[in-house]
């Protein structure tokens, strides 16, 4: 009997986004598994990852809070998720990004693939000699205001334009 799984991730991904994790580096996650910890066994690691993945199983773990210094003095805190959270963020962003991408407008800088804060700086100095003005703007927690049955809409819409 062939059992079938409810996403189709194909399996080739995991090993796509291990690579992609393991050259930005970083440190362990609220688990305390490092890099090196999670290679020695990675074949086994990449498969159960992508099992639950796939079968829609999988739940990320806590995420390790690390209090950052701010230059104008108190503190920020970062968050850092395990090791296979990265992972399986990493696959997912590589799923999700080439569908999404194509609808950002060209001047959108913010966390997009290839395009830095310096790009955004450079494109602002070469206007400012051509325009008298500048608009900037900031949406303060877009993401825990958004209306999320409309982003749920364009996440599903963008699936289905694949």
């Amino acid at each position: 009997m062939i059992h079938t799984k409810p996403f189709a991730i194909p399996k080739d991904l995991a090993k796509r986004a291990w690579k992609e994790v393991k050259s930005n580096s970083g440190s362990c996650g609220i688990d305390g598994v490092t890099l090196s910890m999670y290679e020695n066994n990675l074949e086994s690691n990449l498969y159960k990852l992508w099992n639950r993945m796939s079968s829609g199983s999988y739940f990320p773990q806590g995420v390790k809070s690390v209090a950052i210094p701010k230059k104008q003095g108190g503190e920020r805190i970062l968050g850092i998720p395990a090791v296979e959270d990265r992972i399986a963020q990493t696959m997912v962003k590589l799923i999700f990004e080439p569908h999404v991408e194509p609808h950002f407008y060209e001047d959108s800088y913010g966390y997009r693939a290839n395009k830095s804060a310096l790009d955004a700086i450079s494109v602002t100095r070469s206007r400012c000699w051509k325009l008298d003005w500048v608009l900037e703007y900031d949406i303060k927690g877009l993401f825990d205001n958004i209306d999320q049955e409309l982003l749920m809409k364009a996440v599903k819409l963008g699936s289905v334009i694949r």
